[in-house]
């Protein structure tokens, strides 16, 4: 559950650091004095993550771009662009998480505050960054 959590909280960041075209680093900084009952094991996860997801945002939107052919990034949401951005992330960079709970948390974030057809969209996008991770091995 505290990765859940902490997970809705990068969406968060991104989400911001996106409309404000803002660096996630300067949101962290406001982000935290609004959030600073977080215990450290989330921080560090939601830190690493949100930080990680734009440090290699090239990477990750050509990614999402080249998979869903028939939507430009800039055209999906805010918030499937930013949970498609973090996930993918979690995928490519992050070796100790299986990319199926990766995939499964992106799609509960997603309907809890994505549109109707937002975790379908999500999964069918994810699911094709997991094999195209799959076939770079």
């Amino acid at each position: 559950m505290k990765r859940r959590k902490a997970r809705e909280l990068i969406l968060k960041i991104l989400y911001q650091s996106d409309i404000k075209k803002e660096s996630v680093k300067s949101i962290l900084k406001d982000f935290w004095k609004n959030h600073n009952d977080e215990d450290e094991e989330i921080k560090e996860f939601v830190e690493k993550v949100a930080i990680g997801t734009e440090e290699n945002i090239e990477f990750i939107d050509n990614l999402i771009s080249k998979i869903s052919k028939n939507w430009e990034l800039g055209r999906m949401s805010y918030i499937d662009r930013n949970i498609l951005r973090f996930a993918t992330y979690e995928i490519f960079f992050m070796e100790d998480i299986p990319p199926v709970v990766s995939i499964n948390e992106a799609i509960e974030i997603a309907k809890k505050f994505g549109g109707e057809e937002s975790p379908k969209f999500i999964n069918g996008i994810l699911h094709k960054v997991k094999e195209e991770k799959e076939v770079r091995k």
